[in-house]
Parts: C-alpha cells; sequence; structure tokens
C-alpha cells in the first residue's frame, strides 16, 4: 500500500466577514421581527463573525460549487494543472442541486478533462468520507494524486424567507443552552465556505507535508435516532417522512425543507458517542493522546469545549487545552468544510515543523457518524 501525502491546502471564504450585529442585516427578519433569542444564542455559541455567499439584499454571490472551484484553483496553483487531477472527491451538507451531483458541478465550475468524481452525501462528515475515498484510491495505487473539497453555503437556507414565526425560548434557553440548538440555533451558528486539499502518492520536494497515518469513520445509526435532519417532517409516530411525499403546500405548512436539529438527542448523544468511538480506536490503534502535537476538534459551538474536555478527563485521555487548535470564533461553523479550514490555518501558520503528529475529530449529528484523523509533518 502506497503512502498518501496532503501537500496542499487552501481555503476560500467569500466577500468580508460579518459581525454578530450584521447577521439579520444578511439572513433577514422573520414576519419583520428581529430574533429574540439570537444574542443569547452567540453568547453559547462564542462565534464572533462568519462568511456568506450573499448580499444583503438576500442575492447570492457565489454558489456552493463555485466557491469549491475556488479553493480547488488556489489548491493546486504551483502544484499541478487541472489537466493532471485524476480524481475530484466533494462533500457537502449544503450543494446546490439535488441532482446532478455536487461533485459533478463543481467539475462544471472548473473545466479540464474528463475525470473520475465522487460525492459524499452527509452533513459534517461529508468532507471527510470524501477525503477517505481519496486516500483509498491513492493507496491502492489506483490513483496518483486526488483533490478533495468540503464547502457548505447555508446562508440562503437561513434566510428568513424560508421560514415560519419563531417561539420566544428566551426562558427555555437560558436554562438549557441545548433549547437553542434547534432551527433558530443554526441561523446564528452556520457559515459559508470552501476548503481544498491536494492529495499525493509523495511528499513535496520543498516544505512540509501532512502524512496521513490513518483515518477511523464511524456511524450510529444503527442504535441512536436522527438528530438534525432537512428534506423530511417529523410525524406524531416520531418517524421521519421524506419530502417527496408531501405536496407544495404541505412542504410549505411542516417547513419540511428547513435544516433542524432535536436538542433533546444531541445533549443524550453527541459526546458520549463519540467517546465511545475513541474509545474503540485506542484499543484497536493503540491510539496514543500523549502523542498528540495539535488536536483539531471541529466544534458547532463553543459551548462544547469544555464538555469535550471534561469528557476526555474522565474517560482517561486528556490532551492539554496548549495543544487545542479551533478558528470556530472567527470563521464560524462551515459544516463539511469545518476540519480543513482548522488544518489550512495550521498549515500556513509557519508553527509546524516536521515531526508534528495532528489530531483531526469530526463529530456529525445528523444520525451520530464520526471521523478521527491522525496526521504527521515530514
Amino acid at each position: 500500500m502506497k503512502e498518501v501525502y496532503i501537500n496542499a491546502i487552501e481555503k476560500f471564504l467569500p466577500n468580508q466577514p460579518v459581525g454578530n450585529d450584521e447577521m439579520e442585516d444578511f439572513l433577514g427578519l422573520i414576519n419583520g421581527n428581529q430574533s429574540k433569542s439570537r444574542h443569547l444564542i452567540l453568547r453559547n455559541n462564542g462565534i464572533r463573525q462568519r462568511y456568506y455567499a450573499m448580499g444583503k439584499n438576500g442575492q447570492s454571490t457565489h454558489t456552493n460549487a463555485e466557491m469549491a472551484a475556488h479553493a480547488i484553483r488556489k489548491v493546486l496553483k504551483n502544484h499541478l494543472t487541472l489537466e493532471d487531477v485524476e480524481l475530484l472527491t466533494a462533500g457537502s451538507s449544503s450543494p446546490d442541486l439535488i441532482q446532478p451531483s455536487h461533485a459533478s458541478m463543481i467539475q462544471g465550475e472548473l473545466g479540464g478533462k474528463p475525470m473520475e468524481v465522487m460525492s459524499a452525501e452527509g452533513t459534517c462528515n461529508s468532507a471527510m468520507l470524501a477525503l477517505k475515498y481519496a486516500i483509498m484510491a491513492i493507496r491502492s495505487g489506483d490513483k496518483k494524486n486526488a483533490i478533495c473539497s468540503g464547502s457548505e453555503k447555508f446562508s440562503a437556507w437561513m434566510h428568513a424567507r424560508n421560514f415560519t414565526a419563531e417561539v420566544d425560548k428566551r426562558k427555555e434557553i437560558e436554562d438549557n443552552p441545548y433549547i437553542a440548538f434547534e432551527k433558530d440555533f443554526l441561523r446564528w451558528m452556520l457559515s459559508d465556505g470552501a476548503a481544498a486539499t491536494l492529495l499525493q502518492d509523495h511528499p513535496r520536494e520543498e516544505g512540509l507535508s501532512l502524512r496521513v497515518k490513518w483515518i477511523d469513520i464511524l456511524s450510529f445509526a444503527n442504535e441512536l435516532d436522527s438528530c438534525m435532519y432537512a428534506g423530511c417532517h417529523r410525524n406524531e409516530n416520531d418517524e421521519l417522512v421524506g419530502w417527496h411525499e408531501f405536496s407544495s403546500a404541505e412542504l410549505m405548512e411542516t417547513s419540511a425543507l428547513s435544516l433542524r436539529q432535536d436538542a433533546k438527542i444531541l445533549q443524550e448523544h453527541i459526546i458520549k458517542a463519540g467517546m465511545k468511538h475513541l474509545q474503540e480506536i485506542k484499543k484497536r490503534r493503540g491510539f496514543d493522546e500523549k502523542q498528540v502535537d495539535y488536536f483539531l476538534p471541529h466544534l458547532s459551538s463553543m459551548f462544547f469545549k469544555k464538555q469535550i474536555y471534561n469528557m476526555l478527563q474522565e474517560y482517561g485521555m486528556t490532551i492539554a487545552e496548549e495543544k487545542w487548535f479551533l478558528n470556530l470564533p472567527k470563521v464560524g461553523n462551515v459544516g463539511s468544510a469545518s476540519g480543513f479550514l482548522m488544518l489550512e490555518e495550521l498549515f500556513h501558520s509557519g508553527r509546524l515543523k516536521k515531526g508534528d503528529t495532528i489530531f483531526l475529530m469530526i463529530p456529525e449529528s445528523a444520525r451520530f457518524s464520526y471521523t478521527f484523523l491522525w496526521l504527521e509533518t515530514v
């Protein structure tokens, strides 16, 4: 099996950063009213700014595929031409279309020659699934190089025009911050942007490369219920009914196309299931948290940082806070691109040296799946 190296990683964040006080200028007012829970939610999630691929008029400035293509062009610069690329994989939880596939739309934006493309479906782990496909293609010798992107365009989805009236849950949010992790919470958390990586079967001749030691992905959908969902409605029997079962009027009435999150299920399982996976990795792969130089956990909210730290400590796998590397407060939650965006910032920070180890943790609450990725600088 061949070694796999991440030799370049770049990002594309659209337009200018949007501060907390400007958000409703872009996302609009639901029924003409300012959100009564926005300040409480922002206080809990710790996000100070984010990026939107649209203007204050609600009109888009970039598609999801365009943002991914911008990041890919940057990652190819000084490395390969588009004609040299053998494989394109992509992940997103907010593709522009249901069909054709997201990777096909990115390829259409890029042009170039015909090539193999692969799209991974899901939420935060979709780009990690796409990354694993690229890693396996190179490891097996089927491909010598691959481009993998993660990208999101949530802003148009979160615009006020897509929402019915919201309930003021100020008292509930004060008593239990998890209550905020529902439909309204997502409006004040999610951000747009893209990142792309270049993977090859050899390291760079100059500069640092990231050697992929292993990637481990596990889903708990066999035992846990859906937590984050869209394109469906939860009926009186607690079943998710897909959008294609509804008329156009019913889709509007049920807000079936809105992105939602079940706070109770999230609170109960999001951290515990991840720790269960990590314990299994510790046994099977001999994972040693003491060898971690940089820990890059994808957090949907800074609210979870203390909970994860405490849970790691409880399970005897403490990772010192000085090893944590986060950028959520300044880029927002960019879903599938978040892991790559943390890695991109660290890669270009000047802090890395040969022999450093990087440990990524990407949880996905949709139906609870987790990615753990171990990299080493060479």
